[in-house]
């Protein structure tokens, strides 16, 4: 079947499918369930309304049930299990991994990654959006610094690799070092630690592009009444910006700041590409990768144990969400 028609068909029974099952269950709803006929039927009528808007909820919280609640479920139950699937070991999987300095050092690289990157971004891109809407030529600026966000992680790396070369004539820092009269070339990818924040940069560098555009249009939102008062009260750029500005676009910081955050918590390709977790630099992702062939019920463990690190930041997210909304 060619693959145009697949997709109209496909359409065409969605479409279909989606009006038969609210017809149906409304029908059901209203002649069945709640006939509204007899004594009975403003009562009746009632109650359909109040199981009338949970026919509506009712697919999209199956899908999500499907994709979202029985994975995860599924991936619990698989961490109880050791390498040999009929293997049972209760919570042994996540008493190894405590037990393990590997995973110790990804927990701490990882909260490492936590605390500089989504800070250190969202403060660059919220920097720079002030900066840019002052100049004339701004948007050409936001235009270039926004430019990372459209190369992937795995490119983003390969570019920093030539950055961070172990040769004068191809690596920027080594080319800077001999400027200065250092001969001996260094691998800045394996000084322990510090490596660590050579990789942050890459992520840091892609993403201070979206926190700059989110906290621009969030700068250019607040009422220039507030400014001019502030002005005329005598406040200087500085009070002007982190006093009056700040304070008022706080809540779409938090927000730029805990997406940053989730994305972070999730990243790998970046640690695979430039060391492959190697000299110090695991992060849990790529500690998952190590087992996710060799030994499944340990790589769900991390999995879950990512899952778990994650959940409190995105319930916190939301939070915020609906307090701007209201």
């Amino acid at each position: 079947m060619p693959v145009v028609l697949q997709g109209l068909l496909t359409i065409l029974i969605g479409v279909a499918g989606c009006v038969a099952y609210f017809y149906l269950s409304n029908l059901v709803l209203d002649k069945v369930i709640f006939p509204a006929r007899g004594e009975k039927a403003g009562h009746n009528i009632n109650r359909a309304n109040q199981v009338r808007p949970w026919l509506f909820l009712f697919p999209a919280i199956f899908v999500l049930g499907l994709y979202l609640v029985y994975p995860v479920a599924g991936s619990f139950i698989r961490s109880l299990y050791g390498r040999n699937p009929d293997d049972f070991v209760g919570f042994g999987n996540y008493v190894a991994l405590a037990g393990s300095p590997d995973f110790r050092i990804s927990v701490f690289n990882n909260f490492l990654w936590v605390i500089v990157v989504p800070g250190m971004s969202t403060f660059i891109g919220l920097v720079v959006a002030q900066l840019t809407d002052k100049l004339s030529w701004g948007n050409i600026a936001k235009s270039l610094i926004f430019m990372p966000m459209a190369i992937s992680f795995v490119g983003a790396s390969l570019i920093w690799k030539f950055v961070y070369a172990n040769d004068a004539d191809i690596g920027l820092i080594n080319a800077l070092r001999a400027m200065v009269g250092f001969d001996n070339p260094i691998d800045v990818l394996q000084i322990p630690f510090w490596n660590n924040f050579f990789l942050m940069m890459i992520l840091i560098w892609i993403q201070t592009g979206f926190a700059m555009v989110i906290l621009s249009a969030a700068l250019r939102g607040i009422p220039e009444e507030t400014i001019e008062a502030a002005i005329l009260d005598g406040a200087n750029p500085w009070q002007l910006f982190f006093r009056i500005k700040v304070p008022q676009i706080m809540t779409t910081i938090v927000v730029v700041w805990t997406t940053i955050t989730i994305l972070v918590l999730k990243v790998f390709d970046i640690v695979y590409t430039m060391t492959g977790g190697n000299f110090g630099t695991e992060i849990l992702p790529s500690y998952m990768m190590d087992f996710m062939f060799r030994d499944d019920g340990r790589a769900t463990a991390i999995a879950f144990v990512i899952m778990i690190i994650v959940l409190p930041v995105m319930v916190w997210n939301i939070r915020q969400a609906q307090r701007e909304m209201r």
